[in-house]
C-alpha cells in the first residue's frame, strides 16, 4: 500500500507542477491582453477629449472645462478625467475628490517637461488605477495636461478568477484521476499481487495450507502466475524429497545434522508435544527507527541451536520483552507469531520493570552468579534485595509458562541459563507432569568455589526441580554434582551421573554446544584490501582478530600484554603485524564492565602510542557490534584468531573462526580455561594468564606453514562440522524425552 500512495502522491505533484506552470502562462498572456486593451482605449479616449479642452486650458475657464469633462466622463464610463495648467495646478476635475498622490503628480510633470504622453499603473485610495498624461498645447508652448485615470483592478480579479477556475478544475481532475490511478493499482494490481506473494508465503511456510496451491488468477499476470505455479510445483516436490531424504539420514549415525533433518527428527520424536521454551533473551527485539517499527535477532549461538525446535512443533518461546517497540507488535496476550517473515511459532513476552532488570538482570545474575561461576578473579556480589527480586522474577516467569501450558498435557520445557536456577522447581511443584530441561550456557565453579554463595542451598534445590540439567563440559557436571553432594542432603548415582531428592531424579550431562555449520566451503571469500580500505588500514603482512564483548572472562587485557611482549622482543613483527580487537560494550550498568571498558581503551592507547610508526598502529579497538557476516569478514582476512578466556563454558567464537575458513588457512589461538578447547585440539592450546606462553603462540602462528595450517584447520572444521548445533539440540531433547 505505500508503494500505491506514494505513487500517486508523485503523479498529483507532476500534475499540479504541470497545471501551476500552464496556468501562469495564461493568466501572464491576459494580463498583457487586458493592460494592452485598456492603454489602447484610454489613447483614443484622450485623443478625442483633448481637441475639445484645449482652447479653454489657455484661460483657464474652468466652468467650461468641467462642464465638457465631466459630461466626458458620463458618456464614456471612464473612472476620472482631470485637467492642470502647466504650473502642475488642478483647473477642473469631472470629481469632487480630486485626491493627487506624490506619484500622480511626479508622472504629470514629466509628462509637461519631456512634451510626452507618460502612463503607469498606480495605487490610489486602496485601488489599482491607470493614469494616462497627455500634454496640452498653444501653438508650441505646453500649456497643460490632460488626465485620464482608469480602474486598472479588473487585471487582477481576472487573474485571480483564471487560478480559481484552474485549481477548482484542478481539484476535480486531481480526485478523479487519483481515484482512477488507486482503484486500478489497488484492484487491478496490488490485490492480484498480494494474494500471489500470500500463495508463495503459504508454501514457503506451510506447504500443507490451501493456499499455498491456489493461485490468483489476472490476466495481466497470467504469464507470471504460469511461472510461479511451475516454480510452486517444483518446490513442492524438492520438500518432499528433502524431507523424505532427511527421514532416512536420521538413524544414520555418520550423516550430517542439518536443520532439515533436526526438522523431521523433532517431530518424529515429539510426535504431537508441544515444546515451551524459556530465556532472558528473546530470540527477536522489535525497537522503532523513527516513525518505523523493524525488528533484529540478537548475536546468539541460542537462537540458532533452540529455533528448529520450536518451529517443528509451533511451539511457544517465552523471554523477556526488552525492545523499545515489543509492547507495540503484540496481541492481547502479550504474544506474537515469529519469525515476522514466516511465522512458525509463537513468541510470548514476559515485562518486566526497570528495578526488576536492574536487580535479576544485573544485580544477581551478573554480579552474581557470572562473576561466582567464570572464577575469573572479580568478587562477587551477593544483595539480599536482589535475591528476593531474582527469586520474584522468576516466579512471574513462572506464572506465564503455567497459563501458556495450561491446557497441554505432559508438556515439555528447555529453560535457558543461570538467569532462572530458581525456575524449575516452582513449574515441577505446579505440574508434576511436566518434563524439564535446563540448559546452564556459563561454567559451573568446584564446590569449595560455589560454597561462598549465601543462597546455594535454594540456587541447587531450585535446579533439581529440572528432570535434566546439562553443561558445557563433563568438568562441569562433575562440579555440580560434587557440590549437590556437598550441599544438599541427597542420593547422588554416580554411574548414572543422576540425582535424586524427594523422591524426584535429576540426570545431568554434557551437551557441548555448538554452531550452524555442516562442513561444506563456502563460495565467498575474504576480501582484505577492501576491509583494509574501510578501516583505513596501513596493509600489512600479518593480521590478528579477536572478537569479545567487553567483558573481564574473555581475557582481552592479557592478549593486548602479549601483543606488547611480541612487539617488544620481536621488532620485525612492527610496522607487519596488526591486530584488530572487536569489543562491543556489554553491562556497560555494571561497575566492573564500566571499569574493564576504560582500562582497554587506556592499554590500547598506551601500546599504540609506545610502537605507532607513521600511519601504522599494531592494534585497531573497534568498540561496536557487528553483524555475524561483517564478522566473517574479518575471521576470513585473519592470521590468527585469539580466543583467550580467562574462564568460558564454551566460547563460540573459536568454532565461528574455524568454521568461517573454508580455505583451511589461518590458526586459532585458544585459551584451555574454555570448553572449547576439549574438542579443537589442533588449535594452539595456552594459559592465557601466561603472557609469554601466549606471547609465543601469536609467533608460532604467524610462522607456521601453509600445509600445518591446512593440515589443523581440516580437523577442525571437520569437528565442527560433525558436532553442529543441529545435533546438540537433537542429543539435548532426545535424552530429556527419553527420561521416564
Amino acid at each position: 500500500m505505500k508503494q500505491t500512495f506514494f505513487t500517486v502522491i508523485i503523479f498529483f505533484i507532476l500534475v499540479c507542477l504541470t497545471t501551476a506552470f500552464f496556468t501562469f502562462r495564461q493568466a501572464n498572456r491576459e494580463s498583457q491582453r487586458l493592460t494592452t486593451d485598456l492603454q489602447y482605449r484610454t489613447t483614443l479616449l484622450a485623443d478625442s477629449l483633448k481637441d475639445k479642452v484645449e482652447p479653454y486650458v489657455v484661460y483657464e475657464n474652468k466652468p467650461v472645462l468641467t462642464r465638457i469633462i465631466t459630461t466626458f466622463v458620463d458618456d464614456k464610463r471612464i473612472m476620472g478625467v482631470m485637467l492642470f495648467d502647466n504650473k502642475d495646478n488642478l483647473i477642473a476635475s469631472s470629481s469632487a475628490d480630486s485626491t493627487v498622490s506624490a506619484e500622480m503628480t511626479t508622472l504629470i510633470a514629466n509628462s509637461m517637461d519631456e512634451d510626452k504622453v507618460s502612463a503607469d499603473t498606480l495605487t490610489l485610495a486602496k485601488k489599482k488605477v491607470y493614469v494616462f498624461a497627455l500634454p496640452l498645447h498653444q501653438d508650441t508652448n505646453v500649456v497643460g495636461s490632460l488626465v485620464l485615470t482608469q480602474n486598472a483592478g479588473f487585471i487582477d480579479d481576472r487573474i485571480t478568477e483564471i487560478w480559481r477556475t484552474n485549481i477548482i478544475r484542478l481539484g476535480v481532475q486531481a480526485t478523479i484521476v487519483f481515484l482512477a490511478i488507486f482503484l486500478t493499482l489497488r484492484f487491478i494490481i496490488y490485490t492480484p499481487i498480494h494474494d500471489l506473494v500470500e500463495s508463495v508465503q503459504a508454501l514457503r511456510t506451510n506447504p500443507g495450507d490451501s493456499k499455498a496451491r491456489r493461485l490468483p488468477d489476472n490476466f495481466m499476470l497470467r504469464p507470471l502466475i504460469r511461472e510461479i505455479s511451475h516454480v510452486n510445483q517444483s518446490l513442492i516436490e524438492a520438500r518432499m524429497a528433502a524431507s523424505e531424504e532427511a527421514k532416512m539420514r536420521i538413524e544414520k549415525l555418520d550423516s550430517p545434522w542439518t536443520e532439515q533433518r533436526l526438522h523431521e527428527y523433532i517431530k518424529q520424536i515429539l510426535k504431537d508435544r508441544t515444546i515451551f521454551v524459556v530465556s532472558n533473551r528473546e530470540p527477536y527485539i522489535h525497537v522503532k527507527r523513527g516513525n518505523d517499527i523493524t525488528y533484529y535477532v540478537p548475536a546468539s549461538g541460542m537462537v540458532t541451536a533452540i529455533e528448529p525446535m520450536v518451529r517443528a512443533c509451533n511451539g511457544t518461546w517465552i523471554a523477556h520483552g526488552s525492545g523499545s517497540a515489543d509492547r507495540l507488535v503484540v496481541d492481547k496476550h502479550d504474544a506474537i507469531r515469529v519469525p515476522p517473515d514466516e511465522p512458525g511459532y509463537t513468541l510470548r513476552r514476559v515485562w518486566l520493570t526497570q528495578e526488576e532488570e536492574k536487580r535479576y538482570y544485573y544485580g544477581f545474575a551478573n554480579e552474581g552468579l557470572w562473576p561466582l561461576c567464570h572464577m575469573a578473579h572479580t568478587r562477587p556480589v551477593f544483595r539480599e534485595e536482589d535475591w528476593h527480586t531474582y527469586k520474584a522474577v522468576n516466579g512471574k516467569f513462572a506464572e506465564v509458562i503455567l497459563k501458556e501450558m495450561k491446557n497441554t498435557g505432559h508438556p515439555l520445557i528447555l529453560i535457558q541459563d543461570y538467569h532462572f536456577a530458581a525456575l524449575p522447581r516452582m513449574i515441577k511443584n505446579a505440574r508434576p507432569d511436566a518434563q524439564i530441561g535446563m540448559f546452564w550456557h556459563i561454567p559451573w565453579p568446584n564446590a569449595e568455589a560455589f560454597g561462598i554463595c549465601p543462597y546455594r542451598a535454594d540456587i541447587l534445590d531450585g535446579m533439581l526441580g529440572a528432570d535434566l540439567i546439562g553443561f558445557h563440559t563433563q568438568l562441569h557436571c562433575n562440579n555440580f554434582i560434587e557440590t549437590i553432594g556437598r550441599e544438599l542432603e541427597s542420593l547422588i548415582d554416580w554411574e548414572q551421573f543422576s540425582v535424586k531428592k524427594n523422591s524426584h531424579t535429576s540426570y545431568v550431562r554434557a551437551f557441548p554446544i555448538s554452531i550452524a555449520f555442516s562442513g561444506r566451503p563456502e563460495e565467498k571469500k575474504g576480501d582484505e584490501g577492501a576491509l583494509v580500505k574501510e578501516l583505513n588500514l596501513t596493509p600489512v603482512k600479518y593480521i590478528g582478530v579477536g572478537v569479545d564483548r567487553l567483558d573481564y572472562t574473555k581475557g582481552i587485557i592479557e592478549r593486548l600484554k602479549a601483543i606488547e611482549l611480541l612487539l617488544e622482543e620481536k621488532p620485525a613483527y612492527r610496522k607487519t603485524f596488526t591486530f584488530i580487537q572487536i569489543a562491543p560494550p556489554s553491562r556497560s550498568q555494571i561497575a566492573a564492565y564500566h571499569a574493564l571498558e576504560t582500562q582497554v581503551e587506556e592499554e590500547t592507547k598506551r601500546i599504540n602510542a609506545r610502537f605507532r610508526s607513521g600511519s601504522w598502529q599494531p592494534i585497531i579497538l573497534l568498540k561496536k557490534h557487528h553483524t555475524h557476516g561483517e564478522i566473517n569478514r574479518f575471521f576470513k582476512i585473519a592470521n590468527v584468531c585469539l580466543v583467550t578466556s580467562l574462564h568460558d563454558g564454551m566460547n563460540l567464537v573459536a568454532k565461528e573462526f574455524v568454521a568461517a575458513r573454508s580455505d583451511e588457512k589461518g590458526v586459532l589461538i585458544l585459551s584451555k580455561f574454555a570448553g572449547a578447547s576439549r574438542e579443537l585440539k589442533e588449535a594452539l592450546i595456552i594459559n592465557p594468564y601466561d603472557i609469554r606462553e601466549l606471547s609465543e603462540a601469536i609467533n608460532t602462528s604467524l610462522q607456521m606453514s601453509i600445509l600445518e595450517q591446512k593440515s589443523r584447520m581440516k580437523e577442525m572444521r571437520d569437528t565442527v562440522g560433525r558436532n553442529n548445533i543441529y545435533r546438540w539440540s537433537a542429543d539435548l531433547l532426545k535424552t530429556l524425552v527419553e527420561i521416564e
